[in-house]
């Protein structure tokens, strides 16, 4: 069993950051900024609570599954960047709301306030109209175990570092209105899910997001989702706040948007 303090300290990661100090969020009827430093708080935060997961005598991790893992990772970064923004974001009261973290600009309380008596209702959280944040991971994808096997290699599993492996990566929304975007990467290190990278955009648009697929009648998926466009992912990347600073990753991510905006950074990076 490992110890959560040893492999808490042995899981700081170094992550090339975005010298960006602000970041803008674009609502219909207005703009707010809020510091970035929250994000790598939230990041840092995120790895604290998962952590803790470790000396559990069961494998929470492999329990929920990769799809169900991506949305856990989603949701305990929510609550993590909710705790360090000094109430500039409260979270979202309703789980199918829109976004994940409520804007709390002077406009934004007011709001919040009207609604007091009106937290177990969806409509006004769906969306709020004076914006916010919504968050989504992704661990990105791998080749089938068929093209696996012929690369003389398995399919990564629970706890198989990814990245050697990824082919590309997106994230899933359940409507095209999607903005003020944080997109997380995630992958296994040392066997633990981490935070590998962050973006972020407020400029998508409907275009930005591909066609709404409705659940097939006794198929897998419950709900329509509609997966992002890459003209979406290039905003994301153009957006991108830290990546860990491990030479496979700034260079999959700089290549699989043919650029090195990333990389041209790698001199400033931050502990986390």
């Amino acid at each position: 069993m490992v110890n959560y303090l040893s492999w808490w300290m042995m899981s700081r990661l170094t992550y090339i950051e975005n010298p960006v100090s602000k970041l803008v969020i674009n609502n219909e009827t207005n703009q707010t900024h809020f510091d970035k430093e929250i994000v790598y708080n939230a990041i840092d935060y995120s790895h604290d609570i998962l952590s803790k997961f470790i000396d559990f005598e069961v494998d929470v991790f492999r329990i929920l599954g990769m799809r169900n893992l991506s949305a856990f990772i989603g949701e305990i970064f929510v609550v993590s960047l909710q705790k360090f923004s000094d109430g500039r974001f409260i979270k979202n009261p309703h789980q199918d709301g829109y976004p994940d973290l409520l804007s709390m600009h002077k406009e934004g309380m007011d709001l919040w306030d009207s609604l007091t008596n009106r937290l177990d209702e969806k409509s006004p959280f769906s969306p709020f109209v004076e914006g916010g944040l919504e968050v989504k991971a992704t661990c990105g994808a791998v080749p089938t175990p068929k093209k696996c096997a012929k690369l003389g290699t398995k399919k990564p599993s629970i706890g198989d570092t990814r990245i050697g492996l990824l082919t590309g990566y997106d994230w899933k929304a359940h409507h095209r209105e999607t903005n003020n975007l944080i997109g997380i990467v995630w992958d296994f290190i040392d066997r633990r899910p981490m935070i590998t990278a962050i973006f972020y955009s407020s400029d998508l648009e409907e275009e930005d997001w591909g066609n709404i697929v409705k659940p097939k009648t006794g198929g897998g998926r419950t709900t329509s989702v509609s997966i992002i466009t890459r003209s979406g992912i290039r905003k994301m990347y153009d957006g991108w706040l830290a990546v860990y600073n491990q030479e496979q990753y700034v260079s999959f991510f700089d290549k699989y948007n043919k650029s090195n905006i990333i990389s041209s950074q790698k001199d400033s990076y931050k502990d986390l």
